[in-house]
């Protein structure tokens, strides 16, 4: 069938962002999506509908910087808080909301969705999951692949730094991101497939078509993927971010890591992906214990904090950023890093009020300000 693959300019950013719509007395998720499409006249290029009706999605346009995509992200979302201010709805940002229950949740009306709930029933019906997706710009088919690739072996990094769903349904789970084993029970979701050449994984597209397993590249939802109709590849393992500084730190690491991915791969380095025992037992890892997960490093299962690596690897990336203009965003971060995720922050509360409805507060609280609160 072929798969044409759209050129952009590499390392150009677009984000997005999937948002909770909450109800500010209740403090629970509330089907506020199309009162919000009613007042705005209609769905818009850069705020969508999502699978259900509590979640709404804010994009940007193809940004440079990780500065124009500050501005983007600011700009839509001031609008969207003021908009909630006229309607009575709140806004949260994480991989999932700490106490709604996902049998109350409404499907927003539109074809796809009904074709998702058909076809995958209870398993869609439990995605009251939030994330953020990054696409960075490749220059063609080849350097996409390979880019792909090289940024398999640090999924799991991302992950824990974003890492924001220890509660789901009122029970805290135990993992530090919930949301991503919700995900992997799709049958396209969950650890991507490798390919060495472009060309091998348009012949797998292809059966994928042919055996009615999808119907569109939109299908696919591996934690990272190439995006063809774009010219990108696009990240999907982070749970939702639960600031706007927390975001754009990431979005600055993922583009500066790409960069230095595209360095050595310039200079002929054919980056391998790990086996795929060590890829599942990374993310495992890091979706159960986060930061403090001991990842495995090699074949021989030699081992290392996850958070000594990360904190290197902002390290080893940051001449980038600083070429980018980005390394304040870097410096926020590693800040992060070392003072606690989403997931540590939202424990902290509830271990000191036995309360989900204060966790949900500081969730606001933090999408509100755009800073991680330590409290």
């Amino acid at each position: 069938m072929g798969l044409d693959f759209k050129p952009s300019d590499f390392l150009s950013l677009g984000v997005e962002v999937e948002l909770q719509i909450i109800d500010p007395d209740s403090k629970d998720l509330t089907p506020g999506s199309p009162r919000i499409f009613e007042r705005i006249g209609g769905v818009q290029e850069h705020i969508k509908p999502e699978l259900l009706q509590a979640v709404i999605e804010v994009s940007t346009k193809v940004c440079g910087t990780v500065s124009d995509v500050e501005k983007e992200l600011r700009g839509r979302i001031n609008e969207l808080k003021n908009l909630g201010k006229e309607l009575g709805l709140t806004f949260a940002s994480a991989g999932s909301h700490p106490f709604a229950r996902h049998r109350e949740r409404i499907v927003y009306p539109a074809e796809r969705y009904s074709y998702l709930i058909d076809r995958n029933r209870w398993i869609a019906r439990r995605l009251m999951i939030f994330g953020l997706h990054v696409h960075v710009g490749m220059r063609n088919a080849h350097q996409a692949m390979a880019m792909n690739n090289a940024m398999v072996y640090y999924l799991p990094h991302l992950l824990a730094i974003s890492a924001s769903s220890p509660f789901w349904q009122g029970t805290d789970t135990g993992l530090a991101s919930t949301r991503t084993t919700v995900f992997e029970a799709l049958p396209t979701g969950g650890h991507p497939e490798v390919f060495p050449t472009w060309e091998a994984f348009v012949k797998f597209y292809d059966a994928l078509i042919a055996s009615g397993s999808i119907t569109t590249i939109k299908d696919i939802w591996w934690d990272i993927r190439p995006h063809p109709d774009l010219g990108t590849v696009e990240l999907r393992v982070c749970d939702g971010l639960a600031s706007m500084e927390e975001t754009l730190g990431i979005v600055a690491l993922v583009q500066s890591m790409y960069a230095w991915f595209e360095e050595r791969y310039t200079a002929g380095a054919v980056v391998k992906p790990p086996r795929m025992w060590i890829v599942r037992e990374n993310k495992w890892k890091s979706s159960r214990f986060g930061l403090d997960a001991k990842i495995i490093l090699n074949p021989k299962g030699q081992t290392a904090l996850l958070r000594d690596e990360v904190i290197e690897l902002i390290e080893k990336v940051r001449p980038y950023a600083v070429k980018h203009g980005s390394a304040k965003y870097l410096d926020d971060l590693r800040r992060i890093v070392v003072n606690g995720p989403s997931y540590a922050r939202q424990r902290k509360v509830f271990d000191r009020t036995n309360d989900l409805g204060a966790v949900t507060d500081l969730l606001l609280q933090e999408f509100e300000e755009g800073k991680a609160i330590y409290t």
